[in-house]
């Protein structure tokens, strides 16, 4: 069995820990217990993978391993890590264990909540691990399931909505990628659903790849807030629990843009070249009218949930610029986005569940009477709005500059677009930090409220300190990253 197989495992033992818990110790025990396993383990391969590559293994795919699952269509569970799947295990450990933490207190049913937290956490690993797309489609929806019932019974709000929404749109997006999947396979004449094998054998037909092209990016795109696909998500954000919130923006989200290009733009190359015109301009509108929607919004979710669009949106734009300068940008946004805004929807639920108001126009003077999390409320717009020194910085000036490199006055000007959406992003930021922390006390009720607690700020703390340390030392996400994205841009290009 492969070493990868136990980001698989681990979650699945969790499950049955859970099960087996009887009171609130049992299961906070269980959850640190396996967070911090996975933790180590990401950790333990990230070293692992560097150390390898630097010792010139230059396989596509390292710790690989495939058994037959389901002959007759060649199904098989084959996984496979490369440097984009490495970083994006590290960035869902993280976001796990800081999750388990942020909902420390969190009441009723306990038990069931991290039950089905647990399930999303193993379909979101056993996604970045596959290099079966019918693997890979599996565990993506065991990652889409759990969030209609962590919305829909957790959540605040309109919640029963906006779980509906969520689930009937992400499931829409499910179907075009199922169709797409299939037509890959039947077209592709490769008897196998391993991507490695389809994309060396290269033998889809053009006109068929821009059909189902689309299903695939669409299908993708949907989760990763692909303008117009995009409104089940503010709706969703704002309704989803603290930590679901933390892992649906952090992680989940990043599925879309890892599937675009993984399978997209991988295996459909001639139509992504010829259709990527199309949907970088869904993607520009992506970017620019999320952070303009962030600017008009007066609930902390909300303006957080329309910040994801834009800079998911980001994410696509960069991808579709098919230079190894922008994918390189568009995964490091990816990491640095995922632990911004895991960080952004932590501390909004921590002041939620004191104030139990979201809406800024209610709050005020914050910082003299919660001063950690008004702290850490600055650090995380900083960063946001990309300060140099924190992840944002590099993520977003390795995007607009390998978006430059394209000489073509399409390429140019939809980059010029897109990095207006920094400006219109420290607008939104500095607007609600100056209103709810540094205003009158909205309401002397908030004088007798509290700062964080243990779990709270050890929770803050890890997140701070991911976000400034891939700032500070990008160098080795970057090469790690650079060196997987190339071999893609060559089979697309």
């Amino acid at each position: 069995m492969s070493i990868l197989s136990l980001f698989v495992v681990i979650p699945v033992l969790m499950l049955l820990g859970l099960w087996l818990s009887r009171n609130l110790n049992q299961v906070r025990g269980v959850m640190v217990a396996g967070s911090t396993c996975l933790l180590l383990l990401s950790v333990w391969l990230t070293v692992t993978f560097v150390q390898m590559r630097g010792a010139g293994n230059t396989d596509a795919m390292l710790f690989t391993y495939s058994v037959p699952w389901f002959k007759p269509l060649n199904i098989a569970y084959s996984v496979g890590v490369d440097g984009i799947s490495v970083v994006m295990l590290l960035l869902s450990s993280i976001i796990v264990f800081t999750g388990t933490f942020a909902s420390w207190q969190l009441k009723p049913m306990t038990k069931e909540y991290f039950l089905w937290f647990t399930l999303l956490s193993t379909g979101v690993y056993g996604f970045f691990i596959s290099i079966d797309l019918f693997t890979m489609f599996v565990f993506y929806e065991v990652a889409l399931i759990p969030m209609y019932l962590l919305i829909g019974v957790w959540g605040s709000g309109n919640k029963e909505y906006a779980a509906m929404k969520l689930t009937l749109m992400l499931m829409g997006g499910s179907a075009l990628l199922i169709l797409g999947i299939l037509g890959i396979y039947f077209f592709s004449g490769a008897d196998t659903m391993n991507v490695l094998e389809i994309a060396a054998k290269h033998n889809i037909p053009v006109e068929v790849q821009k059909v189902f092209f689309p299903f695939i990016f669409i299908g993708f795109g949907v989760l990763g807030a692909l303008f117009p696909f995009h409104t089940w998500s503010p709706d969703g954000h704002a309704s989803a629990p603290t930590a679901v919130s933390m892992l649906h923006a952090g992680v989940l989200m990043k599925l879309g843009g890892y599937g675009c290009f993984r399978v997209a733009m991988f295996l459909l190359p001639e139509a992504a070249r010829e259709l990527s015109w199309i949907f970088l301009i869904l993607t520009t509108i992506s970017v620019v009218y999320g952070a303009l929607s962030a600017c008009v919004q007066t609930d902390l979710k909300y303006i957080n949930a329309y910040s994801s669009v834009s800079h998911c949106g980001l994410v696509l734009f960069a991808l579709l610029m098919m230079t190894r300068t922008a994918c390189t940008g568009a995964i490091l946004q990816m990491l640095s986005h995922g632990l911004m805004t895991a960080l952004f929807f932590a501390l909004i639920g921590m002041i939620y569940g004191r104030t139990h108001t979201r809406d800024i126009r209610k709050l005020g003077g914050l910082m003299k009477i919660m001063p950690f999390l008004s702290v850490g409320y600055v650090i995380a717009g900083l960063a946001n709005l990309g300060l140099p020194g924190f992840s944002g910085f590099i993520a977003e000036m390795t995007i607009f500059v390998g978006s430059f490199e394209n000489a073509d006055t399409f390429h140019r000007t939809a980059t010029i677009i897109a990095c207006t959406s920094i400006v219109v992003t420290a607008v939104y930021i500095l607007r609600v930090v100056g209103k709810i922390l540094f205003q009158k006390v909205a309401d002397p009720h908030y004088e007798t409220l509290t700062d964080a607690t243990w779990d709270e700020r050890f929770s803050v703390c890890c997140l701070i300190f991911s976000v400034a340390g891939f700032g500070l030392a990008p160098l080795w996400a970057s090469n790690v990253i650079g060196d997987a994205v190339g071999p893609i841009l060559q089979n697309i290009l």
